[in-house]
């Protein structure tokens, strides 16, 4: 699933394509919106807040907004009149036209037209997005330590304590900081650093395409330590261990290096 920094960069594309434009075609390709028609609406804006993506519409229905998520799959695509998609029609969930653009949604997640002033509807649950306006390390903290008996892991990707954080995140920010993900959140002895420095991987990852961690932006040196099980540490040599961690039906990929992870 994409992290929040790559949601950000889709945000900013589509607002590139779409802000300030008005609609002269839109093709809704799910049931619940198959009849909807937003021609004549303009684009007021694209933006993201934490993995959620909002495009804002004002027409004759009044100010509408569209709420689409990535998932695993999804992605969205601008293209000029004429331009071959980069993926096959039938796995488009969107479209919206706009003059001499086309911005296309393929195997999007979720696909919702709603008012705009009813947005916290679906996203309202969401914690302090590590990208957005509303950006508040303290309230994070509170949200993040709220259980300290719950492992680690899966409350760094629970988006109701900070929104934004994905399985690649989670696994770097863990060993940068030195606990293993399984490891109760009572353990961390000082979350607000381990918050402020999520907020800063997001920061200087967003403008970039590919997450790096380590500095090193070349081929299969920009992370410590995820997708990289069995391979030895890049600090100490152990070879890393994987697993997965989360509630059962939920569970997620983990990675960590016992000797720069001591259990704890």
């Amino acid at each position: 699933m994409p992290e929040g920094d790559a949601v950000w960069r889709t945000a900013r594309r589509l607002a590139k394509a779409l802000d300030g434009r008005e609609l002269t075609r839109t093709d809704f390709r799910v049931p619940q919106h198959a009849t909807a028609d937003l021609a004549g609406a303009t684009v007021t804006e694209t933006v993201s807040r934490g993995k959620h993506l909002l495009t804002r519409v004002d027409g004759a229905e009044g100010r509408l907004t569209l709420h689409t998520h990535l998932k695993m799959e999804g992605s969205w695509r601008a293209y000029a009149p004429g331009e071959r998609w980069s993926k096959p029609g039938h796995l488009a969930r969107v479209v919206l036209e706009a003059g001499d653009v086309t911005a296309v949604g393929f195997q999007l997640g979720i696909v919702e037209l709603l008012p705009t002033d009813r947005e916290d509807d679906v996203v309202g649950h969401l914690g302090p997005d590590l990208l957005g306006p509303d950006w508040d390390e303290h309230e994070a903290v509170r949200r993040l330590t709220a259980d300290p008996s719950r492992p680690l892991g899966e409350a760094l990707l629970d988006q109701r304590n900070l929104a934004g954080i994905g399985t690649i995140y989670r696994t770097e920010l863990c060993f940068l900081t030195g606990y293993d993900p399984r490891d109760p959140v009572g353990v961390v002895q000082d979350p607000l650093r381990m918050v402020r420095l999520a907020h800063t991987m997001l920061e200087q990852n967003r403008t970039i395409p590919q997450i790096c961690t380590t500095g090193d932006k070349r081929r299969g040196r920009s992370l410590w330590i995820y997708g990289r099980g069995q391979e030895r540490c890049r600090r100490c040599g152990t070879p890393i261990q994987r697993g997965e961690l989360g509630e059962p039906g939920v569970e997620r990929v983990a990675y960590w290096c016992p000797s720069c992870q001591p259990a704890r």
